[in-house]
């Protein structure tokens, strides 16, 4: 490892830190958690719902973590929470017109940003920019989760 990988490292992170706070800043700006947001993003999309281990997957946040913002937002009558006939432990999380309206815009705001900043690369830098993110979260995965430091 030289001493070039080590500071792209940093400065790549950096970024990636950068961007948590600017998505941690927008959602505060607008009264909710950045965890809460994740949550209303993927729902309000979900025009039929989704489950909470659905959730979890998708904002990659855990069980519990999705468990309270949901019991949450339900108490806000936000969303709505129903069991799934098949599978009495699985229940569907949908949004209700009420949370519809209070993240609608907060939401497709962030939508569009995104897909804005995306649509300022080429397509061949956006291909660039999604496989080399792919491969870095791949191997950070693979290294954090091994037992020692050695290659």
């Amino acid at each position: 490892m030289t001493k070039e990988d080590k500071k792209n490292a940093y400065l790549y992170c950096k970024f990636r830190d950068e961007q948590f706070a600017l998505y941690d800043e927008y959602a505060k700006r607008h009264g909710m958690l950045m965890k809460t947001l994740l949550v209303v993003n993927v729902l309000f999309y979900a025009k039929d719902g989704m489950t909470q281990t659905e959730i979890c997957k998708r904002t990659f946040q855990s069980k519990q973590t999705v468990n309270l913002i949901i019991k949450n937002l339900l108490s806000d009558s936000y969303v709505t929470v129903t069991e799934v006939p098949e599978n009495k432990r699985s229940k569907i999380v949908q949004m209700t017109e009420a949370g519809r309206a209070y993240c609608e815009k907060v939401v497709r705001h962030i939508t569009w940003a995104e897909d804005t900043a995306m649509s300022m690369f080429t397509a061949e830098e956006q291909k660039q920019l999604i496989d080399l993110s792919r491969k870095f979260t791949k191997n950070l995965t693979m290294l954090v989760n091994q037992e020692t430091e050695e290659m």
